[in-house]
């Protein structure tokens, strides 16, 4: 269901509510010209209320049946809140879940550069238990003479290694004039770190049915974060996966500096899954697993990194991508990681 305004009411009903009773509310709502976003939980239904205040405030609510709280919203976010979906949120790609109990584990080449190359990676990724395949088919770039992507070819080839693996594909979308391209080859619409406020782009692939894997720009804020993934949200695409990512500081010992802290705070303030990318954190590859057992041990819901036959020969950030290889060890510590916080991987 696509809104067109903020919530301004979170509506809690009983335990016992029945469904005529949730849409008896839904009705009202819709009488005084409000929308209702309906969040069915563990314990209970929640409503959020969308619509003009003095409207919402002239409906007797708490008297309707089933109907036990009436509370404000106060998050600026007001879709991706906690407040409004006390339950964490779980998104299925082709019978793979990540979100509460299910960990993601994300592998795969930072660029695809060829088709054996790629096909190679998925293979080992594959194998070793990974959830989906990452792969770039178009790349931003810092310097414009540097290799940018292979485009629909890439596309192509990332559907090949699907078709032979299994597994799902998770591709970067950097301009809505290749929103159908990436929408007919991809499972997952990942927005990267530079386009996180890139607000037409989101409301692009918020009204697209595909999951949207959202990275944290280097000079975000978590708030900022959340609101670009109420963007998505409010256009009624809520399967949404947040990624931290690093972001910018005064430190030069590593690529970006990894906010670790984002996990928590994003997990109390959000239902929407949580996943780390340790990878470009990094730039080293030496550095990946450590950081990536950071992001598990602090909650994540998944990580995505970078896997590659032959780093030294990779056209895009060899430097932090795990040799094929070295991978099956590197998943193998991660899987057990996570079964030690009490997740299954995918």
């Amino acid at each position: 269901m696509a809104v067109t305004g903020s919530p301004e009411l979170l509506i809690v009903m009983s335990a016992h509510a029945t469904p005529e009773e949730v849409e008896h509310v839904v009705d009202r709502l819709a009488e005084a010209g409000a929308d209702a976003h309906v969040t069915p939980g563990r314990e209970a239904t929640v409503i959020g209320a969308i619509g003009e205040r003095d409207a919402l405030a002239a409906l007797p609510l708490e008297g309707y049946p089933g109907v036990e709280q009436v509370l404000p919203i106060l998050k600026p976010y007001k879709l991706v809140s906690r407040e409004l979906s006390p339950d964490p949120t779980v998104i299925e790609v082709r019978g793979r879940r990540i979100g509460d109990d299910a960990f993601g584990l994300v592998a795969g080449p930072c660029t695809v550069e060829y088709r054996e190359q790629t096909l190679e990676t998925a293979r080992a990724v594959a194998q070793a238990g990974s959830t989906m395949l990452r792969g770039g088919a178009f790349k931003p770039r810092t310097s414009p003479y540097t290799f940018s992507g292979l485009g629909e070819e890439a596309l192509t080839i990332l559907v090949e290694a699907r078709e032979e693996t299994g597994l799902p594909i998770v591709t970067e979308l950097m301009d809505p004039r290749h929103v159908e391209a990436v929408l007919e080859h991809a499972d997952v619409i990942q927005i990267g770190a530079r386009n996180m406020q890139n607000f037409t782009l989101l409301s692009e692939v918020g009204r697209a049915d595909k999951p949207v894997l959202l990275k944290r720009g280097p000079a975000a804020s978590i708030e900022e974060l959340l609101m670009a993934a109420e963007y998505v949200v409010k256009e009624g695409n809520a399967r949404v996966i947040l990624c931290e990512r690093g972001i910018t500081t005064f430190e030069r010992a590593t690529r970006y500096t990894l906010d670790i802290s984002a996990i928590p705070v994003l997990k109390q303030e959000t239902h929407l899954p949580v996943i780390v990318d340790p990878s470009h954190a990094a730039g080293r590859r030496e550095l990946v697993l450590p950081l990536a057992r950071a992001a598990v041990a602090a909650g994540a819901d998944g990580i995505i990194v970078e896997v590659h036959p032959r780093p030294e020969e990779a056209l895009c950030d060899g430097p932090q991508q795990i040799p094929v290889a070295d991978f099956p060890d590197f998943a193998d510590e991660i899987r057990t990681l996570a079964h030690l916080m009490g997740r299954q991987i995918g």
